[in-house]
């Protein structure tokens, strides 16, 4: 989830960096909620992030899943909304901030099942 959240995070900074050029099309990740649910027949599918790894599909990488924003249109062209982006930003700053709290969550109960404060 914390990668996700950076991930998206670097695609709202992209985006926002392009404001101003001419015919620029945003772009967005899925949730992830949409990027992780399982597959039609009720299983989670492996994925592979790199051309190194071994097994999975390449489908369902950040880079392979994302997708043009065209909410929004200036005339010239460009398509991104800079209140939109801060939303996005807040959201994924939210998410990461979620993810760390389960880590640190999941770290305390490892820690107390060792004995150690």
């Amino acid at each position: 989830m914390a990668t996700h959240a950076g991930q998206r995070q670097a695609v709202v900074a992209q985006n926002v960096a392009n404001a101003d050029t001419p015919g620029y099309v945003g772009r967005d990740l899925p949730s992830f909620q949409e990027m992780y649910a399982p597959s039609e027949s009720g299983t989670l599918m492996q994925r592979a992030t790199r051309s190194g790894h071994m097994h999975g599909s390449t489908e369902g990488t950040m880079e392979g899943v994302m997708r043009e924003d065209r909410s929004f249109a200036a005339p010239d062209g460009n398509t991104v909304s800079i209140e939109t982006e801060m939303m996005r930003a807040t959201e994924a700053k939210r998410q990461h901030d979620r993810s760390l709290a389960i880590y640190k969550s999941a770290m305390n109960v490892i820690r107390s099942s060792l004995g150690r404060q």
